[in-house]
């Protein structure tokens, strides 16, 4: 496993227990996990259903401007710029779960 994708995978991992405490709020869950399965969709439409995590990790490269346009359009919340990298980065990590070569 490449330096990038390990250092991705744990941004990911961080991301998504940073989520999880978040979504501990019922306020806050109602208005994250539209974004997160928002940016599943469109991780399925730009990576697909077969995939490596080296493949994961490319696209997590430019995902920063995507996501941000993806989160506007589909599931914007008050607030929602503040946690988008939470949101990005637990997306990742749960597409990730899905890769040919995923080992937790």
């Amino acid at each position: 496993m490449s330096v990038d994708v390990t250092s991705a995978r744990r941004e990911w991992e961080q991301g998504h227990r940073r989520l999880e405490a978040a979504v501990r709020d019922p306020a806050r869950a109602a208005r994250l996990h539209p974004q997160v399965d928002a940016l599943l969709d469109e991780l399925r439409r730009r990576v697909g259903t077969t995939y490596t995590l080296a493949e994961l990790a490319g696209a997590y490269s430019g995902a920063e401007r995507w996501a941000r346009e993806i989160v506007a359009e589909r599931a914007a919340a008050p607030g929602w710029p503040r946690t988008l990298a939470i949101v990005e980065e637990a997306a990742f990590h749960v597409y990730a779960r899905g890769a040919v070569d995923y080992t937790p």
